[in-house]
């Protein structure tokens, strides 16, 4: 049904009440009840109430290493912060949220699939030195650790994947959301004539996944 009078319409798509700091009003809509700060992705904000002030990451914020990779490595997303007390909403082009309760576990995310995270998490940006030249734009990765939540974005449903000893795990770059955090992948190269050729898959690039922990992927994602 796509046809409402305004009251059903009001009361079919009108928000609800909802407790913790990070929420979902739909799949692809996060609430996030604001005490104090978050960081978030630049441009997320869709809609808010209340007093919130909203910054742009500055240079040296998290110093001069931080910024150091960001600069000469391309790699770093740019963050935002929000200050202040109300409930803020954030989407990232409706693609679906996922809210992950660290627990003082470690993951690493794209850092085009990073949504937000509270301030009690720790973050650095990860490396990801072998992919330099081997893609367009290159990858970035961020790093979380410690208590709080973080909201990530997939194109579609998620599928997690386990790696076990000796059962290594390929992926998509471009399909890669998140891994345990003590994973380091590699990237693994399938070119040969028939790929110079046009002839190929296309898949002539992946991520290599060996030893325990998972990977998180999507079924979809933008392509150049």
């Amino acid at each position: 049904m796509s046809d409402y009078s305004i009251q059903e319409f009001l009361e079919k798509t009108q928000r609800k009440a909802a407790g913790g700091s990070f929420s979902l009003q739909s799949s692809r809509i996060l609430e996030i009840n604001l005490a104090g700060q978050i960081w978030a992705k630049m441009g997320s904000m869709i809609s808010y109430t209340g007093e919130i002030k909203f910054e742009r990451e500055r240079a040296f914020e998290h110093g001069v290493e931080r910024m150091f990779k960001k600069t000469f490595t391309s790699e770093g997303g740019e963050l935002m912060k929000a200050n202040g007390r109300g409930k803020l909403f954030m989407a990232d082009q409706g693609k679906q949220i996922t809210i992950l309760d660290l627990d003082h576990r470690k993951i690493t995310v794209n850092g085009n699939d990073l949504l937000a995270f509270e301030p009690t998490i720790n973050w650095d940006i990860q490396m990801m030195r072998k992919v330099a030249g081997m893609m367009s734009g290159g990858l970035f990765n961020i790093t979380l650790e410690g208590e709080g939540k973080v909201a990530i974005t997939t194109y579609f449903e998620p599928l997690t994947l386990l790696v076990k000893p000796g059962d290594p795990v390929y992926t998509d770059p471009s399909a890669t959301v998140a891994w345990s955090g003590h994973l380091t992948p590699e990237f693994h190269t399938d070119i040969n004539y028939r790929t110079f050729l046009g002839r190929g898959s296309g898949e002539s690039i992946q991520m290599k996944f060996e030893g325990d922990g998972f990977v998180i992927v999507q079924p979809g994602f933008e392509t150049e």
